[in-house]
């Protein structure tokens, strides 16, 4: 049974940069290190998502990223003769610009060869450690964990959507293949930033489509206000003790369902041209036929479409499922009413484990799921790995005093 210092749970966003911190900012050795991830190559779940949606540009600027340097992007484009690397406003990172960086943070750390590829299925926490068992069957022993846990693999399906039949797929299901290839008559279901990628790619690549949404166009550049990104917003909310309340700020903060100028603009252009039909009302009923699918929507209005791709987004729940809830139940480690866990400043949830993204969000705001969130969750982590090595060397330093006077 191998022994760590550190276990990473999840090899997204958050799991890489947290991984690349540890070990070039707090010191801690590669083979004392591990992230566990089921997927084949680190930020799987990232790549498949965002090349899904069709998306060119990250919503958020180029200081948010996975490097140590805050100015890493922006010193890596001054290296490149491509003057497309950024797109107004705030210096959004093209897609491929931005993956071609997480793959040089991946490679300069070594990180690929501390990537396991499974899924955590179990953790005990022992007094000298936590106990991870993994779906290949292998076993650790970390003296920290952290979960850094996304919201991937539960996307969010509306009820009246079936689940087995092949017509209606979420763009966001692990593994889905169902993008249409020949030319057809397609309903995209969400409001948000996803779905308008989705419709905007379908209609670039000659389709038919349906945009269907329970609420009209909500145009903000960001998924909260900027002021979540600084003191302006969080020094209100860190003084905040009660996190039910912390939750109704969050919930209050989001935009959820937004989409950015950038992305509004040629939608709208769709919509005046005919090239996409918007219909504004939620789904009453979808009824398969052997040709395609009929909606029934709470308008009364109907559609007959080839096919139904939802772009809903991810659930609220929280995330961690199974793992997280017997955690919860074995350490009786504290939640709020919404289920999230209660943590300190330094993001520890029980004095082994430590959460990122997600999880994080009561203590580090409504910017805990994002890259932002990953770098904010880094410096708090930072500070213990650095206090726990700084504190072996003091105690190594004594040991050897000690051993020297006599």
């Amino acid at each position: 049974m191998e022994r760590l210092d550190w276990l990473i749970i999840g090899g997204g966003i958050h799991g890489v940069h947290l991984a690349a911190r540890l070990l070039g900012e707090a010191g801690v050795e590669a083979d004392a290190v591990r992230i566990v991830d089921p997927g084949q190559q680190l930020l799987e779940r990232w790549r498949h998502c965002t090349e899904t949606t069709g998306m060119t540009h990250l919503r958020s600027p180029s200081v948010h990223h996975l490097d140590l340097n805050p100015w890493s992007l922006q010193l890596r484009a001054r290296q490149s003769s491509d003057r497309d690397l950024f797109a107004a406003p705030n210096d959004r990172p093209a897609l491929r610009f931005f993956n071609d960086h997480c793959d040089e943070v991946i490679e300069i750390f070594g990180l690929a060869d501390l990537h396991v590829r499974a899924r955590a299925v179990s953790c005990s926490i022992q007094g000298d450690g936590v106990n991870v068992d993994l779906s290949s069957g292998e076993q650790f022993v970390s003296d920290k964990v952290v979960l850094a846990l996304g919201a991937s693999d539960q996307p969010e399906w509306p009820e009246w959507a079936p689940r087995n039949q092949a017509r209606v797929q979420h763009v966001f299901s692990k593994g889905f293949d169902s993008w249409p290839t020949a030319r057809e008559t397609v309903a995209v279901v969400g409001g948000g930033i996803s779905s308008a990628q989705v419709a905007l790619r379908l209609i670039d690549e000659g389709h038919q489509v349906h945009m269907v949404s329970r609420h009209a166009l909500r145009q903000h550049q960001f998924d909260s206000d900027k002021g979540w990104l600084g003191p302006k917003y969080m020094n209100d909310f860190s003084r905040e003790r009660d996190v039910d309340r912390r939750r109704m700020l969050i919930t209050e903060a989001r935009h959820r369902g937004s989409v950015p100028p950038e992305v509004n603009r040629p939608l709208r252009r769709a919509i005046k041209s005919g090239d996409l039909d918007w219909h504004e009302s939620g789904v009453d009923v979808l009824e398969p036929h052997a040709d395609g699918i009929v909606m029934g929507l709470v308008t009364g209005e109907s559609i007959q479409v080839d096919r139904v791709l939802l772009a809903t987004g991810f659930a609220t729940l929280r995330p961690g499922g199974e793992l997280v809830d017997q955690l919860i139940t074995s350490e009786s480690l504290a939640c709020a009413k919404c289920g999230y866990p209660v943590v300190d400043q330094a993001l520890s949830w029980h004095p082994r484990v430590y959460v990122s993204g997600p999880l994080a969000e009561l203590e580090l705001g409504p910017t805990s799921r994002n890259i932002h969130g990953a770098r904010r969750a880094g410096d708090r982590i930072v500070k213990v790995a650095s206090a726990e090595l700084a504190a072996r060397a003091t105690h190594v330093g004594m040991m050897q005093c000690s051993v020297a006077s006599k």
